[in-house]
């Protein structure tokens, strides 16, 4: 395929009668509402959205469809790595030039309910929702709203609102340009702890009553010194997909989950993406139950000082907006990737020259320097990852078309080393079973 750049008697049997019709004008209601609303909620979970034209593939999407006679070497292999690293549940899906051909849930996404896992389970993508926060910033910057040397502070700068011009404590800030946010080259360091997963320190040393929202936290973290002048140098930074998420909603005049949502997801039709959520009450219809690396609890998060488990209030999730806020599915998440990889079964949301820009390695070493993906491979694969206490995400697409997607609901303390593991058993995947996959697509 070419690459390119939802009386009595007489009064028994009218009630009767009145009954029957009653009874089938709200089955009828009820088949409409179910027609209309399916896979269709909003990303926030709070109402039902227009329906995309067509079926979605969540609707007939089985493990049963994933069973493959000579596969069953590659379930061995998932399943060794799963117990090695004491992983609940894991969720496995390859796409091939857009055709979805492989999605396969492992383990559970309750063990102690015992639901298992499937295709189309909803969990946490930790730092893959960077890439989805980047196309929604390409997508402005393709629409003439945004340049990507727009300057993010000052007077001319797109967040420009007093609660952010008030707040800058280094001149340089007014430097900041939405390209270097998006390259992690801001010049916010760590100085003072990551202030996405330090909110009960910043909650305590500012007196607040508890967690701050968006604005707020941006106002507060911006009153420290940079760790270094924009654009010469590099920290992996989640404050400054925040940062992304804010522009992003007063560019578009909404919230950072509508725009997503209206922007990319739905073009994209993929409809199991939603706005994560702090609590297990909290869960989405369809999304897995999470467990940490160790039981150990935590204070919550924005500063009650009741203990938590790690994984539910240990962290606000849904505060990391941009920067690792989103719950998906593998598939969905492939479905997303498909729109900008330059293969053509599935339209792109973007150009061939932007997608070049999301994928230009900057400078002499190109592990993470890219817009939205986490790092560019030698052999040319991009590749995207999301670590959580409760969860991890892997995405690689390879030069051969074939792009896998991996997510678990079970958080692991061996970090680097841990998405090392990912990386090889990835790799091990596409060169052992890439070909044997059917020729079919599953969407």
């Amino acid at each position: 395929m070419k690459r390119k750049n939802v009386k009595r008697k007489y009064k028994r049997k009218s009630n009767r009668r009145l009954a029957v019709l009653v009874l089938a004008i709200l089955a009828a209601g009820a088949i409409v509402f179910a027609v209309s609303h399916r896979g269709c909620t909003s990303p926030l979970g709070g109402g039902a959205a227009e329906e995309p034209e067509g079926p979605l593939w969540s609707d007939t999407l089985t493990n049963a469809a994933s069973q493959i006679a000579g596969l069953e070497p590659m379930d061995r292999e998932i399943e060794n790595f799963m117990a090695r690293n004491g992983i609940k549940g894991m969720q496995v899906a390859m796409m091939s030039h857009d055709s979805l051909l492989y999605a396969k849930g492992y383990g559970w996404a309750d063990k102690e309910k015992k639901e298992k896992m499937t295709p189309t389970s909803m969990m946490r993508i930790a730092s893959a929702s960077k890439l989805i926060t980047a196309i929604a910033i390409m997508r402005l910057v393709e629409d003439g709203k945004i340049s990507l040397d727009s300057k993010v502070f000052g007077s001319s700068g797109i967040l420009s609102d007093s609660i952010y011009t008030a707040s800058l404590g280094d001149a340089r800030m007014t430097d900041i340009t939405v390209d270097h946010l998006l390259l992690h080259a801001g010049g916010f360091g760590l100085g003072g702890g990551d202030p996405m997963f330090t909110m009960k320190d910043i909650v305590q040393r500012n007196h607040l009553k508890g967690a701050p929202g968006s604005e707020k936290l941006a106002s507060i973290v911006l009153r420290r010194r940079l760790a270094y002048e924009p654009g010469n140098g590099r920290r992996y930074s989640n404050f400054g997909y925040l940062l992304l998420s804010l522009i992003i909603e007063k560019v578009s005049g909404g919230s950072y989950w509508e725009y997503v949502d209206s922007a990319v997801l739905r073009p994209a039709r993929a409809a199991n993406f939603r706005a994560g959520t702090n609590y297990y009450a909290d869960r989405h219809f369809g999304e897995v139950k999470y467990y940490g690396p160790d039981s150990t609890p935590v204070e919550e998060f924005n500063g009650s000082g009741r203990m938590v488990e790690r994984v539910y209030g240990g962290n606000d999730i849904k505060g990391l907006k941009g920067a690792g806020g989103w719950i998906a599915t593998a598939p969905d998440l492939l479905r997303v990737v498909a729109t900008i990889d330059g293969y053509d079964a599935v339209p792109d949301l973007l150009s061939g020259s932007t997608i070049a820009v999301m994928t230009e390695a900057k400078g002499e070493k190109k592990e993470n320097m890219t817009r939205g993906w986490a790092e560019i491979e030698e052999d040319g694969s991009w590749v995207r990852t999301g670590t959580l206490s409760s969860s991890h995400a892997y995405v690689r697409m390879f030069p051969d078309g074939r792009c896998w997607a991996v997510l678990t609901n079970s958080g692991n303390w061996r970090g680097a080393r841990f998405a090392r593991d990912m990386s090889r058993l990835v790799s091990n995947l596409n060169a052992r079973y890439g070909e044997k996959m059917p020729q079919r697509n599953l969407w």
